[in-house]
């Protein structure tokens, strides 16, 4: 599929966004990180907390990066941007409203997965980038869609009680779109990552009964 804007201007928009707003990269990695201390802390109103930090991450994304920025090379920074603002509404209301996301700790494999998304999310992402010759401010930075959504994943997956499936669609959405079109097309070969998360947020959708029950214990957020 051809993409309707060069990669020099794909990543003329990083340069715009990441001057704009600095130093909020700063600010939004300690959100991050305090995020996993929440997480770890493990007190009942702390899912309520995780959830809304996660959905004004996507609103961040989608109003600062899209709406401000990516839309001056293309309209379709209008649709992408319309999904991740309605993705983070949705886990702002499923998760810090109804408390239908409840985060915990866990080990296992489910555990394993998410940790490594997360830590992927928050260290190995901006390192890949890099590597490769990504060099600030021409490169993502966490608070982006992608970082963002490769977060918010592994996050999903430390949960206990079953999820909504609701609440993986738009990771899914623009997990599989945006990791093929960024990974393929523009070089942003960090967001491979983001290809994988989109994945398993799939995969975790469709067999989301398959969670920590009620009967085992729950230790955040109940």
């Amino acid at each position: 599929m051809q993409l309707p804007f060069t990669v020099e201007q794909f990543y003329s928009v990083f340069v715009q966004y990441n001057d704009a707003i600095w130093p909020m990269q700063i600010v939004l990695y300690l959100v991050g990180f305090g995020t996993l201390f929440l997480l770890l802390r493990a007190r009942p109103a702390d899912s309520h907390i995780i959830s809304g930090v996660l959905a004004l991450l996507w609103v961040w994304a989608a109003a600062t990066y899209y709406f401000m920025f990516f839309t001056a090379i293309s309209r379709s920074g209008w649709v992408i941007g319309s999904v991740l603002l309605a993705g983070g509404i949705w886990i702002g209301w499923i998760g810090a409203v109804k408390n239908q996301i409840r985060f915990h700790a866990r080990g296992g494999l489910r555990g394993l997965v998410g940790w490594t998304l997360i830590i992927y999310a928050l260290i190995a992402y901006p390192l890949i980038g890099y590597a490769i010759g990504h060099r600030f401010p021409a490169m993502p930075t966490f608070g982006a869609p992608c970082p963002v959504t490769i977060f918010t994943v592994g996050m999903l997956m430390l949960t206990v009680s079953p999820v909504p499936r609701s609440v993986f669609v738009a990771p899914v959405v623009w997990g599989l779109f945006g990791g093929v079109s960024a990974t393929f097309q523009l070089g942003v070969y960090q967001d491979a990552g983001l290809l994988i998360a989109g994945v398993i947020a799939l995969l975790a959708a469709i067999f989301s009964g398959k969670q920590i029950r009620a009967t085992e214990p729950v230790v955040a957020g109940a």
